[in-house]
């Protein structure tokens, strides 16, 4: 394990985080105009794509980084059987879940009773197929449906913030089943579909289109809010959920509704609205 890795262990995760979320939300112009500047230069962020594509009309470092689109630039892909990619980003790993295990990276591995914190809600993806997305502070941060569906429940797992970059996911054991992360279940035509919000390291909030705000606050037991009856359906390539700071999505889906789209693996560049699986 490298230093770096090693000593996010002992950092006051939830305290950085918090403290990262005031500076994300400062309307102070010195402060903000610095985050922006300073992550489009860095990270390369393409403007050119922003609803709002100059620099300094966001009143905050977070309106910048949960910038909008403009309409047009992400196209879901024509075939209505195609189950769509949440997120811009780069694929962590996709597959099969295997005996309910889901594969973190070489010799890592978490369960998905792990991450959904429930056996019984992990049940009916025994088998099934994941993709993991991590999206890196240069990314489009809002997330996206990948099939219809209607809201049954979200679960708020409390948990640690580790970085999601890919150091830790190498080195961290179940890093992504030890964070803390929002799951949101859906009813859909096939079945279940899981769609995993993962906290991380001064990701300073996870908000959906339906409740807002939903980390912070930071939890320290889990928090299941029942949707049933709510009449909360999203179609295929709406917004869900949006990020602040890098972060990763997860969606997990039952054995034998859909394949994975050819060529997709580890380290695949993606962008919202192209092919994760075709409908079996």
């Amino acid at each position: 394990m490298n230093l770096l890795t090693a000593f996010t262990y002992v950092l006051p995760h939830r305290l950085l985080s918090s403290l990262a979320r005031k500076l994300a939300y400062s309307r102070n112009i010195a402060i903000k105009q610095w985050l922006i500047d300073t992550v489009t230069r860095k990270f390369g962020v393409d403007l050119s794509e922003a609803a709002e594509p100059d620099p300094q009309a966001y009143p905050s470092f977070n309106a910048f980084f949960t910038r909008a689109l403009k309409p047009g630039v992400r196209v879901l892909d024509p075939d209505p059987r195609a189950l769509l990619m949440p997120a811009d980003g780069r694929i962590s790993q996709c597959g099969a879940i295997k005996n309910g295990r889901i594969f973190q990276a070489k010799g890592q591995s978490f369960t998905a009773a792990e991450l959904l914190g429930d056996d019984d809600a992990a049940a009916p993806f025994a088998d099934g197929l994941f993709a993991t997305v991590y999206l890196s502070p240069k990314d489009y941060h809002r997330v996206h449906m990948p099939w219809t569906g209607t809201l049954r429940e979200t679960v708020h797992v409390p948990g640690r913030l580790f970085s999601v970059g890919p150091d830790a996911v190498r080195l961290v054991p179940r890093l992504f089943a030890r964070n803390e992360r929002l799951v949101c279940h859906f009813d859909t035509d096939f079945g279940p579909m899981a769609v995993v919000m993962v906290g991380a390291l001064l990701v300073s909030g996870v908000e959906t289109v339906w409740s807002g705000v939903e980390i912070p606050r930071y939890g320290d037991a889990v928090t299941v809010k029942d949707y049933r009856g709510s009449g909360i359906t999203l179609e295929r390539f709406a917004e869900m959920a949006r990020f602040n700071y890098g972060s990763t999505v997860i969606v997990l889906l039952p054995h034998g509704v859909a394949t994975l789209a050819p060529g997709l693996a580890a380290e695949s560049s993606v962008r919202l609205g192209e092919r994760l699986a075709l409908r079996n």
